[in-house]
């Protein structure tokens, strides 16, 4: 008797650590296609892929730059940052009360200032990289902005991954594996050898760079304003780049020989830039920056497949490969949803991309139905002990 009540605990709590353990993967064998592939989910795949398209933009406008002798990566940042500063600075400039320019100035001048300092530098260091390393170590050391924004929405912006995030991570990269090896078997190792080992440090140096930008831009567009952001952005943006840029390239500019080629060029690639940065908070706020950064891996296939056409690049099947692997893994990273607690408690953002809680709409926005909340929560506390489906709301309980 007593060996049977042993058993029967020891398979109670054998089953409620299975059921527990099932839960940290939120149920996957109840899932079926249509919970998978949500609009929610389709929608960001998408415009995930609009982000791509418009960094392909900018490379096939840099490249055909480049064939015409025009190497100005400062004086393309400062277009771009003073486009931001005209449309997003301008409209903070006829707000007024707390989200006036002159507030945000006076309370949070010396951060946004170090912010559009570590995007700027971003943009040029990598830029920098290609006149003393190769693309494969680029594009191999250009994803180390993923472990970074990961490490750094951790500690900072408190956000919770599960083991299928870490996996789909994995995904995406073997994805870029089978890029760089489609350049090699193509001969596409393109670009200098003069000091591989300082190229290879400025693309790390680039890519924390980014994974801090892109960490203040996920904390200021869901806590704060995507309009704040691009205008304090463009203004300090446009003078960091603008001084920047007389300091480096005014010898450079002096050499241009300007045609209207050369100015669709600039304003083509300007255009681009505009779109990303206007585009990107919108699809950071949907997702995370993690995300974000995840489906921008697309973007040199996009370029190598414009280049097939317009540069006569040699094709490969591994291309293909490369772009259904990293899509495969951007759709699982983003299946399963990632905890980001809000600035002011329960509000909206503090479940990211949890489709199955009740969403009440009021005056400001939208919130979860918190008394809902409470109901599934106690529930999920009783199916890790039984055999009833653990919702969304058991593994958010178990991501702190």
């Amino acid at each position: 008797m007593a060996g049977e009540t042993g058993g029967a605990a020891h398979y109670h709590e054998w089953y409620g650590a299975a059921s527990c353990w099932d839960s940290f993967f939120c149920e996957q064998q109840n899932l079926k296609l249509k919970n998978i592939f949500t609009w929610h989910l389709l929608k960001t795949v998408a415009l995930g892929q609009v982000l791509s398209m418009l960094i392909c933009g900018t490379a096939v406008t840099s490249q055909y730059l480049a064939e015409a002798q025009v190497e100005t990566p400062m004086l393309q940042s400062f277009l771009n940052y003073t486009l931001l500063l005209l449309t997003y600075t301008l409209a903070l400039a006829f707000r007024k009360g707390d989200g006036s320019i002159f507030q945000i100035l006076k309370s949070k001048w010396w951060k946004y200032l170090l912010m559009a300092l570590t995007d700027v530098e971003a943009n040029y260091t990598v830029v920098k990289a290609y006149q003393f390393t190769t693309l494969t170590s680029i594009q191999l050391l250009d994803c180390f902005v993923i472990p970074v924004l990961m490490v750094l929405s951790w500690f900072f912006l408190k956000t919770r991954y599960k083991l299928l995030h870490f996996v789909a991570v994995v995904v995406c990269l073997l994805g870029v594996g089978a890029m760089v090896g489609a350049d090699l078997l193509a001969g596409r190792d393109q670009g200098s050898h003069i000091n591989v080992l300082l190229g290879d440090g400025l693309v790390l140096i680039s890519a924390a760079l980014y994974a801090v930008s892109n960490v203040c831009q996920e904390y200021t567009v869901k806590n704060l304003s995507r309009v704040e952001f691009l205008g304090m952005i463009g203004l300090f943006g446009t003078l960091i780049s603008g001084v920047q840029m007389a300091v480096l390239e005014i010898r450079a500019i002096a050499n241009i020989n300007l045609d209207w080629k050369i100015c669709l060029l600039f304003i083509a690639y300007m255009l681009c830039m505009y779109g990303l940065y206007s585009f990107m908070p919108v699809v950071v706020k949907m997702t995370s920056a993690t995300a974000v950064n995840l489906s921008l891996l697309t973007a040199d296939l996009f370029s190598l497949f414009c280049g097939i056409f317009l540069f006569h690049y040699s094709f490969s099947g591994l291309y293909v490969v490369s772009f259904v692997v990293i899509t495969f893994g951007f759709v699982m990273f983003n299946v399963v949803p990632t905890y980001t607690p809000a600035l002011h408690g329960p509000s909206e953002g503090t479940y990211q991309s949890v489709d199955s809680a009740e969403v009440s709409q009021g005056e400001g926005g939208t919130a979860l139905d918190w008394q809902h909340a409470e109901e599934q929560e106690k529930c999920a506390q009783v199916s890790c002990v039984s055999r009833e489906p653990c919702t969304a709301f058991c593994m958010l309980k178990y991501m702190e």
